[in-house]
This record gives C-alpha cells, sequence and structure tokens, in this order.
C-alpha cells in the first residue's frame, strides 16, 4: 500500500516536465538559429573565398564586448588568480577550436562540420578510467567504436545524394540540389573532428573553475575576449598574407552573415546551453542535444536545397547517437542515491561536474 508522500510525490512529478516546455523550445529555437547562421557562414566563406580567421575574428570582436558589457567581470567580487589564469588559457584553446572548426566548415560542409562538434563525446572513454569502474570499458570501446563509424560514414558521403547507397530514393534531391558535395576521406574530417573534442576540453575546463552559474558567465567573457586576442595576430599575418593572393579578407561582410554568427552563432546560444544545462540537464554531448540538431540540419538542408540524403543522414545521426549514449554513459548508481536524476543524461560533462572540483 503507498503511503500519502509517495502519491503526492507521484503526482507531482508528471507535472515538472510541463515546467521545462518553454525551456525546451527556447534551446530548439536558439539552436536552430544557431545551425541557421553556421549555414549563412558557409555559404558566405565558400562563394565569395574569404579569409576563415579573418571572418571569425570580425565576429569575435563585438561579441567579446557585448560579454563583457553584459557580465562586467571586473566588478562585484574580486576573480582569483586561479580563476582568471586558466580562463585565459581557456581563451586560447578557444581560439584553436574557432580556427579548426571554420577550417573544417569550409573543407568538409556545414553537416559534417556540426556532426563532428559532438566528438568531444570520446571524452567520455577517458572517463572510464578516471572516474569509472574498469568494467564498462567495453561499453565505452563499442561507443568509440560506433562514433568512428559514423564519421567514417559521414566522410564517405553517406550523408549526401550523390554518394548515400540510399539516394534512389532521393532522386529529386539530386534535381535539385544547388552544388554537389564531394566524399572525403577520413583525414579530411580530422580538423572538425579535433575541433570537436576541443570544444568539449573548453565546456570542461569552464565548469572546472566556476562553481556558480555566475561565476561562469563573467569568466566566459574573459574567455572570449582572450579567444579574440589570440586570433589578432593571427588575423593581421593572414591579411597580410591574403593582400598579396586571391583569398584576401573581403569587406563588408553580408548583414545577415555577420550579424546571425555574431548574435545567434557566438551569444546567444551560450544562454541558450546555459539554461539548458542548468535547467533541463542537457548537456551538448548528448543524444538528446543531437537529435535537436539533427532536425535543425534537415530544415536548412532541405532550405538551402544542399546535396542531402535523408536516409543516409538518418543512419549516421543514429549511429552516432548510439555511440554518444554508450561512450558518455555513467555505471547506474543505486536508486536511492541523491544523484540518479541528475545522472540519467549519462554525459561526461556532467560526470566532471560532479567531481570534486579544485580549488
Amino acid at each position: 500500500m503507498m503511503s500519502p508522500k509517495q502519491i503526492s510525490d507521484d503526482r507531482i512529478t508528471p507535472s515538472i516536465p510541463l515546467r521545462h516546455v518553454p525551456l525546451q523550445i527556447i534551446h530548439i529555437i536558439g539552436n536552430f538559429m544557431r545551425i541557421w547562421s553556421v549555414y549563412a557562414m558557409y555559404h558566405y566563406i565558400s562563394q565569395q573565398g574569404a579569409s576563415v580567421v579573418g571572418f571569425i575574428f570580425s565576429c569575435l570582436v563585438p561579441s567579446s564586448i557585448v560579454f563583457l558589457a553584459l557580465q562586467k567581470p571586473w566588478k562585484g567580487r574580486p576573480l582569483s588568480n586561479s580563476q582568471v589564469i586558466p580562463s585565459v588559457i581557456n581563451g586560447g584553446i578557444t581560439a584553436l577550436y574557432f580556427i579548426l572548426w571554420g577550417k573544417g566548415l569550409k573543407s568538409c560542409g556545414p553537416l559534417r562540420a556540426i556532426m563532428a562538434e559532438y566528438s568531444g563525446a570520446v571524452l567520455g572513454v577517458l572517463s572510464v578510467a578516471l572516474y569509472g569502474r574498469r568494467g564498462n570499458i567495453w561499453k565505452k570501446g563499442f561507443g568509440l567504436v560506433a562514433m568512428m563509424a559514423a564519421f567514417f560514414l559521414l566522410s564517405q558521403g553517406w550523408a549526401t545524394a550523390t554518394y548515400s547507397p540510399f539516394s534512389f530514393k532521393d532522386s529529386l534531391n539530386n534535381e535539385l540540389s544547388v552544388q554537389t558535395e564531394e566524399a572525403l576521406g577520413i583525414r579530411q574530417m580530422v580538423v572538425p573532428i579535433s575541433a570537436g573534442i576541443l570544444s568539449a576540453l573548453r565546456r570542461v575546463i569552464a565548469r572546472r573553475v566556476s562553481l556558480k552559474n555566475q561565476l561562469k558567465r563573467r569568466l566566459h567573457a574573459i574567455t572570449i575576449a582572450s579567444a579574440t586576442c589570440f586570433l589578432f595576430p593571427l588575423t593581421m599575418w593572414d591579411f597580410i598574407l591574403g593582400s598579396t593572393s586571391d583569398s584576401s579578407i573581403k569587406l563588408p561582410f553580408p548583414t545577415w552573415t555577420f550579424f546571425s554568427v555574431v548574435l545567434f552563432g557566438v551569444i546567444l546560444i551560450f544562454y541558450v546551453d546555459s539554461i539548458a544545462e542548468e535547467r533541463l540537464h542537457l548537456v551538448f554531448s548528448s543524444p538528446r542535444h543531437l537529435m535537436v540538431a539533427g532536425g535543425c540540419i534537415i530544415v536548412m538542408e532541405i532550405a538551402y536545397k544542399m546535396d542531402f540524403s535523408l536516409i543516409g543522414f538518418l543512419i549516421c545521426s543514429t549511429i552516432l547517437g548510439l555511440g554518444i549514449l554508450q561512450a558518455t554513459s555513467l555505471e547506474r548508481m543505486r536508486k536511492n542515491s541523491l544523484h540518479t536524476q541528475d545522472m540519467a543524461d549519462g554525459t561526461f560533462e556532467n560526470q566532471i561536474q560532479m567531481s570534486p572540483l579544485p580549488t
């Protein structure tokens, strides 16, 4: 027989997801606008031959100003060197991430570049040696193999109507596609995959340093400002070299491309992901996040009339999601543990958050 307390808990539990519906809608819209900005940026840098480093730097300059103006890291409780120095170092990692991601976007296309961002889930395999039990090594290994298989299929063009073995069902896409993408080797995918790993690493460092959400936002402003400073000499060097070649930096940038990357691709997506992580317990390297991004990619591929195979993409994304689920899943704890619900998503980033943080 159930106690009155259990009955009341059962009545309250179903109403909790209803409160999260507006946040989930915000998360979907925020990721959709961010992916839209990625496609706009891809078409600009691929068709105009613009410098990737120069364009990213031009977008980070106003973004860093907005973050500094909103968060004001110089006000409030003084930040210690143990917080500022790692944030500055994280800025260097962020700058390298943006460079590799931009290069991967230009060479591999938006679909592969966005999907490769989830390669940071391979850090979940490392979590077995640091935090988990050795008994889960086979599950982690299977997840790693599945992720590599998904990236291999993407590199072979399974998500394109031209090279997908299921393209006979997508003949209409071949006729309507504006451009035909090429089949790449796994070597070309190394650049966006490395960017995805760096993206996960910078999130882990940010979470390690900041203990509170407000502090996290203040330190993020320092990180973006540091990344902008790290990119400045590279941009000047690229500008000097590009001034004597055909790949020079071209100004002015298209209005929509520039403002969409700044507003949706850098600024808004940070707050959207922060809200999703804090309120929905939804981190970036998770199957649920991949499912949202996959839906947005499908809409953008069809809207931009890309060389796209829906069936091939669904197969690749399913294999990748299965790999992420296995590679980042934590051991099931006892039901009476207070952290069971927080661990349900099974992500390495959640595990890092629950582990003891350095002082």
